[in-house]
């Protein structure tokens, strides 16, 4: 029997669990999924958005593979506690696959960053998607206006919930208190801002229709800034874009050609604008200053030494994801990942036995939830080839066990539908569907009620 590890139970995580169970080379393979979490699924239980019902169901798909008999979910259980080193998980397992993504975001490096009332869109997604790490944070509440930094599709998450009335968001699993705080929201302007125009941003056609479709909420472009993109002004630059680039640009048209309709909040989509500085009025945000920038000509922009301040009393960046080091294993600070060889995690160069990486920790925040699918399979590739070797070791019959008296307390899966048994009850005494609970302790008391 190999018995194997995996870290995480995200998509990647899950995806490695499925494809070592599935695969015939090496018969009996046992796998633990770990997780510092007491909930299953990563970024598709804390990431994705709560309107995006489609995308939220894929969890049906992971807990599919997570009841697998030779699967086994393990929640609250941190890698770099004092029970769980990635040394002590080595002498439990004869392999350990660390799924653990891109848990931090990334910085703008300009001055009033840290102001209150600028935060990361990781926070705000964690805020409104019950993250138990999350900060109790009314971040919506009083702003008149917001800037949302980005133009990825969790920029676009980010405005479309904030342009979201509180009744929009009441058929989803929204915390209750962040959905009392979206009711309460002033917030009128949302303003979503790309230092490149829309040819090269990085937001999906579908993500960016959505801002269209809000029944309460109209979005306005401006086109003399769509003037400054090429291929918008260029038919020949438009036909060489790639698909999805190109109907961005016919979707931004639109917009920019279409009156504007009277609703209760405006969208607006800005482009050109580098961020310089986050403004300061009595010791909070209050404002955002851009530089207009250019096409340089090369795929980039460079300053024209232009300014335009933007009102604006809650500031999301949305500039992307960062690994970060987990205790115990190497760390490229430049790249944000693991160095790793077809997901052989490398000390100084050469392959550590019986340790690999997949997903975002693996090769940085890139591609969709798809993307973890074939990552993981060629790091599972690299793991059962070096099966033979690994499977010598002699382990302790059950690491659970050797874990629990370590004094960790171990969520495990019938804990897991113990708190989502509390989630439905919450909801239905709220006369709402399921709600996520938010707090580390109700999670921990609804899981542990189960165990007695």
């Amino acid at each position: 029997m190999l018995r194997v590890a995996v870290i995480g139970s995200g998509p990647s995580g899950v995806y490695a669990a499925q494809a070592l169970v599935q695969q015939e080379t090496v018969p009996d393979v046992r796998v633990h999924v770990l997780d510092r979490l007491p909930c299953p699924y990563g970024l598709v239980r804390y990431g994705v958005a709560p309107d995006h019902e489609k995308i939220k169901s894929l969890q049906n798909n992971l807990r599919t593979v997570l009841e697998h008999d030779r699967i086994t979910f393990v929640g609250n259980a941190e890698v770099g506690s004092a029970g769980l080193t990635t040394a002590r998980l080595l002498e439990l397992y004869h392999a350990v696959v660390y799924c653990v993504g891109a848990a931090t975001d990334r910085r703008l490096g300009i001055p009033g960053e840290e102001l209150p009332g600028s935060y990361s869109a990781t926070s705000f997604v964690s805020w409104y998607s019950a993250h138990p790490d999350a900060a109790a944070n009314g971040f919506a509440l009083g702003a008149r206006s917001a800037v949302v930094i980005g133009v990825g599709n969790v920029a676009v998450d980010v405005a479309r919930i904030l342009a979201r009335g509180a009744d929009e968001l009441l058929p989803t699993d929204v915390p209750q208190p962040a959905l009392d705080v979206l009711a309460g929201s002033r917030l009128r302007d949302v303003h979503m801002v790309g230092r490149r125009g829309p040819s090269q941003a990085k937001f999906t056609t579908k993500e960016l229709r959505e801002l269209g479709a809000l029944p309460d909420a109209s979005v306005v472009v401006r086109p003399d800034e769509l003037a400054l993109d090429p291929a918008y002004v260029e038919p020949a630059v438009s036909a060489a874009l790639p698909a999805v680039n190109r109907r961005n640009v016919e979707v931004v048209r639109d917009w920019a050609t279409s009156p504007a309709q009277q609703r209760s909040r405006v969208i607006h989509l800005r482009f050109f604008l580098r961020p310089v500085e986050v403004l300061e009025e009595d010791g909070r945000a209050a404002g955002v200053r851009f530089e207009r920038t250019l096409p340089d000509g090369t795929g980039g922009v460079s300053g024209t030494g232009t300014y335009e301040d933007i009102e604006a009393q809650l500031v999301l960046r949305s500039v992307g994801y960062r690994g970060r080091p987990l205790p115990g294993l190497p760390f490229d600070p430049a790249r944000g990942t693991v160095p790793n060889a077809a997901g052989r995690v490398l000390r100084d160069g050469v392959p550590s036995p019986g340790e690999y990486v997949a997903g975002w920790i693996k090769r940085g925040p890139t591609g969709v939830i798809g993307t973890n699918r074939p990552c993981a399979k060629e790091t599972v590739a690299s793991l059962l080839a070096d099966a033979p070797e690994l499977a010598r070791r002699q382990l302790p019959e059950d690491p659970l066990a050797v874990l629990r008296e370590s004094g960790l307390r171990l969520v495990e899966w019938k804990d897991w539908k113990a708190i989502e048994a509390a989630e439905a009850a919450l909801g239905l005494s709220l006369g709402r569907g399921s709600v996520k609970l938010h707090e580390w302790a109700d999670l921990l008391a609804a899981a542990h009620r189960a165990a007695g």
